[in-house]
């Protein structure tokens, strides 16, 4: 009976040491994601852009933005500084958002910002709003124009790369975000300085391609950095190269894909004929710019080629050069 009892015990303990060892290896959550990992809506960071956000001041079912926002961290609270930046005028208007560890919220631009299409800058702050490291953020955007493009699309994540922002304080109004990733105090993943479309569809097919382009940069205390000058090309699907160069007094550059945007000689529309492809590469003349990107296909067709939606630009070289100023104030919140 002894021996019965014994081999029992023995049983059950190897029982429980392997449903801990299970236990365990189903928990394990891998290994984080390095904050020094480029920019990518594919992480979190300490810093968003949301690429584009647009709302009507009356018609919201058919011209509005789902925006979210949420905090991963299973222990720390959010204080998020949210700066809406006009994309025709660069002026910019800022509220807070915190969030509890693991909460997510879910903001509407049409009660936060009607009648206006930018961008979304969102910065991670302490509670006296100096920028610090929380790369626990992550969002994305659900867009709709009342033209038919409508995608959603996640919001561009940038790592902090510093332990401590020792230059920011009680006594700080302004603070200085740099993007050369060298782990000196507000120091940040860079920011890409040559975007691409994959892909570009031929436009007698009906295709109706929204290029969205932002400069990242300035003061958000008064105005974000324009555009300016962007060079670019164009290459149809048997590699041949056509340069182009847009410019704009905005910090948003927003276009169809036509015959007139980009001007190249041919035209779009020889470049990327009925039935073909193309792709294009583009970038700022500015040593100091930073941008970002989307692009967003509308097509009313029904037919089985008939594809919409949209993606983020790829990011095809990085420039570690930008800053930029943000106020520092307390949240609200």
């Amino acid at each position: 009976m002894r021996t019965s009892h014994r081999l029992y015990h023995t049983l059950i303990s190897v029982f429980l040491l392997l449903a801990t060892a299970s236990v365990a290896h189903a928990g394990d959550p891998g290994n984080p994601y390095p904050a020094s990992s480029s920019v990518s809506s594919q992480k979190a960071g300490s810093i968003l852009v949301y690429n584009v956000y647009t709302s009507s001041i009356t018609n919201f079912a058919a011209q509005n933005s789902r925006i979210t926002l949420t905090n991963t961290s299973n222990a720390a609270r959010a204080n998020a500084h949210l700066f809406f930046v006009d994309g025709s005028t660069c002026s910019v208007a800022d509220s807070y958002l915190c969030l509890t560890p693991n909460q997510t919220a879910t903001m509407m631009a049409s009660d936060l910002d009607p009648g206006i299409t930018g961008y979304l800058f969102v910065v991670a702050v302490n509670d006296l709003g100096c920028p610090i490291n929380f790369n626990y953020l992550i969002g994305d955007v659900y867009v709709k124009f009342p033209d038919g493009h409508a995608t959603n699309l996640g919001a561009e994540a940038i790592a902090a790369q510093f332990s401590e922002n020792t230059t920011c304080d009680a006594n700080s109004t302004m603070a200085t975000l740099t993007f050369d990733a060298s782990g000196a105090p507000g120091s940040y993943n860079p920011l890409p300085r040559v975007l691409a479309i994959d892909n570009i569809s031929d436009r007698v097919s009906g295709n109706n391609t929204l290029l969205i382009i932002n400069r990242i940069g300035g003061n958000m205390a008064t105005s974000a950095a324009t555009i300016g000058t962007l060079f670019g090309i164009l290459y149809d699907d048997t590699e041949s190269p056509y340069s182009f160069s847009l410019s704009s007094g905005a910090c948003q550059l927003r276009g169809t894909l036509s015959n007139n945007f980009p001007r190249t000689t041919p035209r779009f529309e020889t470049v990327v004929p009925a039935g073909r492809s193309g792709w294009l590469k583009l970038w700022g003349d500015s040593a100091a710019a930073g941008i970002f990107g989307a692009v967003i296909n509308s097509n009313p067709g029904v037919s089985a080629n008939v594809f919409n939606g949209g993606r983020n630009l790829h990011k095809l070289t990085l420039n570690p050069t930008p800053t930029i100023t943000i106020p520092v104030f307390p949240p609200s919140c």
